[in-house]
């Protein structure tokens, strides 16, 4: 084994040691509710297309028409910044950053004839948004 890659096994155990076990924030209380909300569609949509292990991801990135622009992706690997939804069954990740940017939204899944989609609406933290949805622009209060 090389110096570097035994340094690197070193620094990840160090880090592991720091920050203890992983946590995560479960929106299972009523502050959850208004944290983040979940459409029916969407819990069905997730039922039928998910692995168990496997879990919506949301994040925001910037980009996009309007500035910035709603990410939604399978995933397995949970983040140590992670916050976790668990509803009937379903999860959905969202890290603490893009969340600042969501809260009190709902989670949907819409199919029109031309397309099929995670969507995210009634944003409180979003100004303007594109025709399709998938971007925004931030309120500023």
């Amino acid at each position: 084994m090389t110096f570097s890659v035994l340094m690197a096994k070193n620094v990840q155990k160090c880090f592991k040691y720091i920050m203890g076990p992983q946590t995560t924030r479960h929106f299972s209380s009523k502050l959850a509710e208004e944290d983040l909300k979940v459409t029916e569609d969407c819990i069905r949509r997730l039922d039928a297309i998910c692995d168990q292990d496997e879990f919506l991801r949301l994040s925001v990135e910037s980009g996009g028409c309007s500035g910035y622009q709603y990410k939604f992706e399978l995933d397995k690997t949970i983040a140590i910044d992670d916050c976790i939804l668990e509803k009937q069954g379903i999860k959905i990740v969202v890290d603490t950053t893009s969340l600042n940017y969501i809260k009190g939204s709902t989670i949907d899944y819409e199919q029109q004839l031309i397309r099929a989609a995670f969507k995210l609406i009634r944003n409180p933290k979003a100004q303007d948004g594109c025709s399709c949805g998938a971007s925004f622009s931030i309120k500023i209060d």
